[in-house]
């Protein structure tokens, strides 16, 4: 991420830097012709897709409201935990949902895969307000705003002194929910572009049945799809830099450059895990 942000960080845009664009176009574009000498067409596709699911992660967690230790002690906004932990338990839970529905096509597939990881976060956001509130009787107020963009309510005259705000704002809230539904979505398309590689290709590689081979084309499939839903998490999580109150707070905008690390990360991390069949074959 560092050749990629150039500057120190602050609280607004930061763009990446010449040389880490151009590096990343130079990865993905290896990554992708790689692909393609691989598995030929199948194989890029495939490719295309874990890029855009490593992108929806990157760009998800930026929405996903994280106030870290300050918030278990009421002086910040946002879920008591960190960004990484945080979005990973939605994006697994979007994973779960979207690979439970693989059988029934990738619409339902994607469709359930975003719903679990948005319901895990609204449910999340839900209770969290419920302890801060009933628990330790403090109110939602932002810090980085003085109105909810969506509900018009006012925070200064709630916000306690000497803090960042507390609780869990609305749009925070809504923020948290369409970050774990994109986390949700893109863990999803990955698990999938893996699964119906491996499905096409290890029949092939080891002479035997799909029926045969299933078990190991979904637990592979699985398993890179967690690592690669880590991963893109932890990216965005340097990108972020500690605490987070959802789509209206400045370090929002930081979200290209993350956007971009993910990209390259992707297609680099999913070359490897296509790459895997022709060790398979080897051996």
């Amino acid at each position: 991420m560092s050749a990629l942000g150039g500057p120190a960080q602050t609280g607004g845009v930061q763009p990446p830097t010449a040389m880490g664009l151009v590096l990343s176009i130079v990865l993905i574009v290896v990554a992708l012709a790689l692909a393609f000498f691989l598995v030929q067409m199948a194989g890029v596709i495939a490719l295309v897709g874990i890029i855009i699911g490593g992108v929806l992660i990157a760009f998800g967690v930026h929405f996903v409201p994280v106030g870290g230790a300050p918030a278990a002690m009421g002086q910040a906004p946002g879920i008591a935990t960190g960004v990484a932990m945080l979005a990973a338990g939605a994006g697994l839970a979007g994973l779960f949902g979207g690979a439970w529905a693989a059988p029934f096509g990738l619409v339902i597939a994607l469709a359930g895969g975003a719903i679990g990881g948005g319901l895990l976060m609204a449910i999340t956001c839900t209770m969290v307000n419920v302890i801060y509130i009933f628990g330790m009787g403090i109110p939602s107020a932002s810090g980085k705003v003085d109105k909810d963009p969506i509900t018009g309510d006012t925070f200064p005259e709630y916000k306690s002194q000497g803090t960042e705000g507390h609780g869990l704002p609305f749009i925070s809230w809504v923020g948290g929910v369409i970050g774990g539904a994109l986390g949700g979505l893109g863990g999803t398309l990955i698990y999938l572009e893996l699964l119906d590689i491996y499905q096409a290709q290890l029949p092939v590689i080891l002479d035997a049945a799909v029926e045969q081979i299933a078990p190991v084309a979904i637990s592979l499939a699985g398993i890179f799809a967690v690592g690669m839903f880590l991963m893109n998490a932890v990216l965005a999580a340097y990108n972020i830099t500690g605490t987070i109150e959802g789509p209206h707070d400045p370090k929002f905008k930081r979200f290209p450059r993350a956007v971009i690390a993910a990209a390259a990360a992707s297609a680099v991390a999913g070359f490897f895990a296509i790459a895997l069949l022709e060790l398979v074959g080897v051996f």
